[in-house]
């Protein structure tokens, strides 16, 4: 087969090919539903796939359903031009997994058809990453069981590592992975605990699914990664500043750059709070410098160990 198979594949027919791809099994009733069209319908598209060397597994009756199973003669990748350089930028762009991301683009490229070899090839020649330092990289086979389990809907039990080193065997639900400071962090209902955690995943260890099947619980924001980022402003560390700036919320966000180990907190039109909590004194003391340098009227509440670096920091400056 060759890159004549797109245009024998209608719309509808690439729609259900990429439905198969993103879950591992669905019912036929969820698919014509999606799809809009009638059990026979269904069975037919079903069965030009597999004339297309798709293997579409299917089960028969009244609840039964399908799944793409992976096979040994792999079919042509379909991938229009926007397709294959949005996958060449993720790869060259990828966190944690910088060189078994290029190992994929290489391997990628050889299966495209030869009209997208070139545009990968540019791609993935021309564009780079600037790497986060001092960031662990994460084992991709740890983010393939663990995307998995997210996907299955599996409760899944692993070994962790804290922040002080103590390791531990964990059990949660997996509702997502999200890259945030070059760091991968799985978002999961600890079943013991029966409350939502996060868990970097360069810390996991061992990860295997359990017989457990579970409900996926809702999350209290729009997405995850904003999920993500309030736990983290909400968290509970071993320094935490409060400044109340004579400044509107919106003005220090457009003005403050890069992102902040918390949250602000608007209190008027002109003024808002910034509360800055981390575990390391040091990256505390920079991100609340970083806020007083805005040259804005404040007022500071902070542990005395933060209060006393940033007052030595002003004295010194004065001096010089």
């Amino acid at each position: 087969m060759g890159e004549s198979v797109r245009g024998e594949m209608p719309q509808r027919l690439l729609r259900l090919l990429s439905l198969l791809q993103v879950r591992r099994e669905w019912s036929g009733a969820e698919l014509t539903e999606r799809l809009g069209v009638s059990a026979r319908t269904l069975r037919r598209d079903v069965e030009r796939l597999r004339g297309l060397d798709y293997q579409v597994e299917g089960t028969p009756g009244v609840a039964g359903g399908y799944r793409l199973a992976s096979g040994r003669d792999l079919p042509p990748l379909l991938l229009d031009d926007e397709e294959a350089v949005a996958i060449a930028l993720g790869l060259v762009t990828a966190t944690g997994v910088q060189d078994s991301a290029l190992r994929a683009l290489a391997k990628l490229e050889r299966v495209l058809p030869a009209r997208l070899r070139p545009r990968l090839a540019a791609v993935g020649g021309a564009t780079s990453a600037v790497p986060h330092p001092d960031v662990p990289g994460v084992d991709p086979s740890v983010l393939g069981v663990l995307a998995s389990c997210c996907r299955d809907r599996a409760v899944t039990a692993f070994g962790y590592r804290d922040r002080e080193g103590n390791a531990r065997e964990r059990r949660a639900e997996p509702h997502h992975l999200v890259s945030h400071g070059g760091h991968w962090y799985l978002i999961a209902h600890d079943t013991d605990r029966d409350d939502w955690r996060t868990f970097r995943v360069d810390r996991v260890s061992d990860p295997r699914p359990t017989h457990r099947r579970f409900e996926p619980r809702p999350l209290s924001a729009p997405d995850p990664a904003a999920f993500l980022t309030r736990l983290f402003a909400a968290g509970v560390y071993s320094h935490t500043v409060h400044l109340t700036l004579e400044l509107s919320a919106e003005a220090f966000r457009a003005r403050f750059h890069g992102p902040l180990p918390g949250r602000v907190e608007p209190l008027g039109e002109h003024r808002c709070r910034v509360r800055i909590s981390a575990d390391s004194l040091d990256l505390v003391c920079q991100y609340a410098a970083a806020a007083l340098a805005l040259g804005v009227p404040f007022a500071l509440d902070a542990p005395p160990g933060v209060a006393e670096r940033l007052r030595g920091l002003g004295e010194r400056l004065t001096r010089s």
